[in-house]
């Protein structure tokens, strides 16, 4: 060890997500002051951006996100046999279930500092026994939590109602993202050429592009092109329901794809339907890039999308509403290109990655200062 605090920054899987985003953008400025370890399950994206920022990576082995009573122990048990071996003098837990094992096993161990960023509560992504039983999960850990980082003033809302976080010890940094990637040109002449609308997300909920597949029916041959980027167990479902309805815009899955901010480039808007979010880093991607975005209005996304001037926000799983938010901006290049400006400059003033790092870094220092002081008394 070389003097610097040693932190351990915890994620579910390893692949491309959200959540593994916001990891990976931080990394390159905790490294400068801490010694970092990152683990997630699986050698995907994260790990990439792990080795990228020259911090050690640590691959899990039963850290799962699927509810797996038998499992979830044993990946506890990793998790305190980990956090023992690398003894971190404070553990940064991301997403739903490293967020629960991850507290637990640093209180185990013994950590002085546990650190909890909600990037959306699991108990209202999921539902039935699920939800109830991420929201006993994360009542039992919130004493056990040193501070909790909401990306949304709504997940700050919901939590504190539920009792999942406490107002003392928790604050809300939002997302940040990297304004320096291509931006879209805007160059249509609304002379009838086809438009391209790019999604990006995991296919499984609570994200909801089923929804999508049925709202590019209802438009006109020729009008609109959907591509979706991204993978998951909702993929099978997805490839019958565009085999089914088979008309209107096209809808084509991509898979996973390490090109996104080209994808964004060459788009001309960008969808995200959804039944639960936090602040999703696409949106903020997309954002960046100058273009429109018309999304689910759940969670934190309008607190990043306005209605009218960054973008259009329709009801959750409302198919026709999602298909004429799209077709008004699939005809009209003038307005995609007022839209997407609006989003750009709202990007620039209030969504800058330095200034999310910041607040990361002073939220460590307040919080290792804390319980260095409580230690000397």
């Amino acid at each position: 060890m070389d003097g610097r605090p040693r932190v351990l920054l915890l994620v579910t899987l390893a692949e491309t997500g959200g959540a593994q985003t916001y990891v990976a953008e931080l990394l390159p400025a905790l490294a400068r002051e801490h010694d970092v370890v990152v683990a997630a399950h699986g050698d995907g994206f994260l790990a990439d951006a792990a080795r990228a920022a020259g911090v050690r990576y640590v691959a899990l082995e039963h850290v799962r996100r699927p509810l797996h009573p038998w499992r979830d122990l044993r990946g506890l048990l990793e998790l305190v046999r980990l956090m023992r071996r690398v003894r971190p003098d404070l553990v940064h837990a991301n997403s739903s279930k490293a967020g629960v094992l991850g507290r637990l096993a640093a209180a185990v161990a013994r950590v002085p500092v546990r650190v909890f960023t909600v990037h959306g509560w699991a108990f209202r992504a999921h539902d039935g026994a699920a939800a109830a039983a991420y929201l006993w999960a994360d009542r039992l850990m919130r004493p056990l939590t040193t501070r909790t980082i909401c990306v949304a003033e709504s997940e700050l809302r919901s939590g504190v109602a539920a009792g999942t976080c406490s107002p003392a010890r928790t604050v809300v940094i939002r997302n940040g993202v990297d304004l320096t990637r291509p931006r879209a040109r805007h160059d249509g002449d609304g002379s009838g050429g086809t438009a391209v609308a790019l999604a990006v997300g995991r296919l499984r909920a609570p994200k909801d592009f089923a929804c999508l597949v049925r709202a590019s029916a209802e438009l006109a041959p020729g009008r609109l092109r959907v591509l979706i980027v991204g993978d998951g167990p909702d993929r099978p479902a997805l490839e019958a329901e565009i085999a089914r309805l088979g008309v209107g815009a096209p809808v084509e899955l991509l898979g996973e794809r390490g090109d996104v901010a080209e994808l964004l480039a060459a788009a001309d808007l960008f969808v995200l339907p959804s039944r639960s979010e936090g602040m999703p880093m696409s949106v903020l991607e997309a954002m960046a890039a100058g273009l429109p975005v018309v999304a689910s209005a759940v969670g934190g996304i309008p607190e990043l999308v306005r209605d009218g001037e960054t973008g259009r926000l329709v009801a959750p799983g409302d198919a026709p509403a999602l298909a004429r938010a799209l077709d008004a901006l699939a005809g009209d290049p003038a307005a995609r290109a007022r839209l997407g400006a609006a989003g750009r400059r709202r990007a620039e003033r209030e969504f800058d990655v330095e200034a999310c790092r910041r607040a990361h870094l002073e939220l460590y220092r307040a919080a290792l200062a804390g319980r260095a002081s409580r230690t000397r008394r």
